[in-house]
């Protein structure tokens, strides 16, 4: 370790999108970051290419402010929770990463608090914490996925380190898919408004339940969304915060100037303009999905739980196996993700998707 870098990042492990294996196929189906199967139309490449030929100046800065994007975000977040946001309730950032980051070094920096999550969840919230210096403070989930609430309760009730300040929640839960139960939303609202509630809708197009309509009611809630999946601009790197006008400005206040590219930012506004097309694929993708879980649920050696997400999670009967059947499915040309124990399976395309059955029914049944 070189001397001069905090000791503790020695025990940090970097995080790997796509871990790749000795024996590598000439195709591999990526199935393991959750995005759309489809890349953007044509035609929208094309008003795209358009834009950065005719509109974007490469010799200047991009929009620092984001107030076009955030018009068209407001407007779409009112049509899909019922409620009214203005621009000032909405923050932009160079992917959900950077808003939790942002969210952290708000709350928790400088030994100020630590972070509560329950395991397995995304993986982001500890790495970040941990990079910044934060405790991260885990506590277990039931057979079902749902938290385990007295144990949370407890952490926050008696902490043996710093003052839980933040509260991290995927829903649906990556990556299991779970949506949020009653009792757990009863839960989280019931938390003192010192604690900041981070919920994560990364995949708020497929499940399509939303709390948005809480972030109004309760100062201390912020919803995560992204334009990486549903809307098929991973590459660009795009997430927005919904939150109340006092907390966006403190978003404000940590974010890094010109932080999202005016390529990302074209993107963004042109999938909000144009997102009845995009959003055409969602149904087919539940199908998919539907299609894909009672395929897998004939096979007596895996367990599957139900999924409001674009991924379906499973697990053999033992750690051993799960993991050979990871290895085994890269090596057929199936990546999926190996967390929390089990295995994550993006949905693909209906041609991927059979292909993941074909592999999966090779290394298990040989």
């Amino acid at each position: 370790m070189l001397p001069f870098i905090r000791s503790d990042l020695a025990q940090l492990t970097a995080y790997t999108p796509h871990p790749e294996t000795a024996e590598q196929p000439l195709q591999v189906d990526q199935l393991d970051t959750n995005e759309c199967p489809y890349d953007l139309p044509e035609h929208l490449k094309q008003k795209l290419a358009w834009n950065y030929q005719h509109q974007i100046l490469a010799n200047r800065y991009p929009d620092g402010g984001h107030l076009a994007l955030k018009q068209a975000i407001a407007s779409y977040v009112t049509e899909t929770c019922t409620t009214s946001y203005g621009v000032d309730s909405i923050s932009v950032g160079n992917g959900s990463d950077e808003l939790i980051r942002s969210l952290l070094i708000a709350t928790c920096v400088g030994g100020k608090g630590s972070i509560l999550v329950a395991a397995p969840t995304f993986s982001m919230y500890g790495i970040l914490a941990q990079t910044l210096g934060i405790e991260v403070v885990t506590v277990d989930r039931h057979d079902n996925f749902s938290m385990d609430l007295e144990a949370a309760q407890a952490a926050i009730s008696n902490p043996s380190g710093s003052p839980i300040r933040t509260v991290f929640v995927v829903h649906p839960n990556s990556p299991t898919g779970n949506p949020l139960t009653k009792a757990e939303v009863e839960w989280l609202q019931s938390l003192p408004e010192e604690i900041l509630v981070v919920l994560d809708e990364a995949y708020f197009e497929f499940s399509q339940q939303t709390l948005a309509a809480e972030a109004q009611k309760h100062p201390n809630w912020v919803v995560l969304r992204t334009f990486s999946k549903a809307f098929r601009l991973a590459a660009h790197r795009v997430g927005y915060a919904i939150s109340s006008p006092e907390l966006t400005q403190v978003l404000e206040k940590v974010r890094l100037p010109y932080n999202l590219p005016s390529m990302s930012l074209a993107a963004a506004t042109l999938a909000m303009a144009e997102r009845d097309e995009l959003l055409q694929t969602i149904p087919e993708v539940i199908a998919e999905r539907d299609r894909l879980y009672q395929a897998l649920s004939q096979f007596s050696n895996l367990q599957l739980w139900p999924s409001a997400a674009n991924f379906i999670y499973l697990r053999s009967f033992t750690a051993e196996a799960t993991a050979k059947l990871a290895q085994d499915l890269k090596r057929q040309g199936t990546s999926i993700r190996h967390t929390g124990g089990g295995l994550r399976v993006t949905i693909g395309s209906p041609e991927e998707n059979q292909r993941t059955l074909d592999h999966l029914k090779m290394a298990l049944l040989g």
